[in-house]
């Protein structure tokens, strides 16, 4: 429950309300629901990906975004569109509740551009939001929220194997048999190797929504 001046903190956000000229009529506990989104702005944070190309092509990828729109432009330069030299690598990037949607665009991608060499990393940016109450009462509150984020760096050319977070073609590990023929070659199928990152998508995409 918000009181006007005091702030707030836990473990994922810290709140505050700034009241204004506070209307002596204004109720001491206005309610969280009462507020509507001002702005919202995140501190820049540098890509954690070392060594990326002079052209590398970043595609920041937005909750509203469309995957059919970002998917067409980025296999447009890919591949080379007459007016632009193509390029060799492509940065997918998306925090909050548009990381599902940046892997959704790597995977894809993944799928109609054969031997593409991969790394991912996960990093935390901090977003301040600041809320506005809709009732009486010029009362505004910002709110510090730490939310997940996510790099997807596809490349023709190969990568450092050694960076953690790195992900061969998906050609180089059937020719390996290390997915067509299971791990002793016994003819069974075997189960795809999880993206390096995967096992903390589960607890990111939680924190997202939070």
């Amino acid at each position: 429950m918000f009181m006007p001046g005091r702030e707030l903190h836990d473990n994922t956000q810290s709140t505050s309300i700034q009241p204004s000229k506070l209307n002596p009529t204004t109720p001491n506990k206005p309610k969280q629901e009462g507020f509507r989104k001002v702005c919202s702005t995140g501190e820049p944070i540098p890509c954690p990906i070392p060594g990326l190309a002079s052209g590398v092509l970043e595609m920041r990828v937005k909750e509203g975004s469309k995957i059919r729109n970002l998917l067409g432009f980025a296999m447009s330069r890919f591949q080379g569109d007459g007016h632009v030299a193509p390029t060799s690598q492509v940065l997918f990037s998306g925090t909050g509740r548009a990381m599902t949607k940046t892997i959704t665009c790597a995977e894809i991608m993944k799928r109609k551009v054969q031997g593409l060499h991969q790394v991912s990393k996960l990093q935390y940016r901090t977003v301040t939001e600041v809320w506005e109450s809709q009732e009486s009462g010029p009362v505004q509150m910002t709110i510090h929220r730490t939310l997940p984020s996510i790099c997807i760096l596809l490349s023709k050319e190969p990568l450092d194997q050694q960076e953690p977070g790195y992900q061969p073609p998906v050609e180089t590990l059937s020719r390996e048999g290390k997915w067509a023929d299971g791990p002793h070659g016994n003819g069974k199928p075997a189960k795809r190797p999880p993206s390096p990152c995967s096992h903390d998508l589960p607890s990111l995409k939680r924190a997202a929504l939070e």
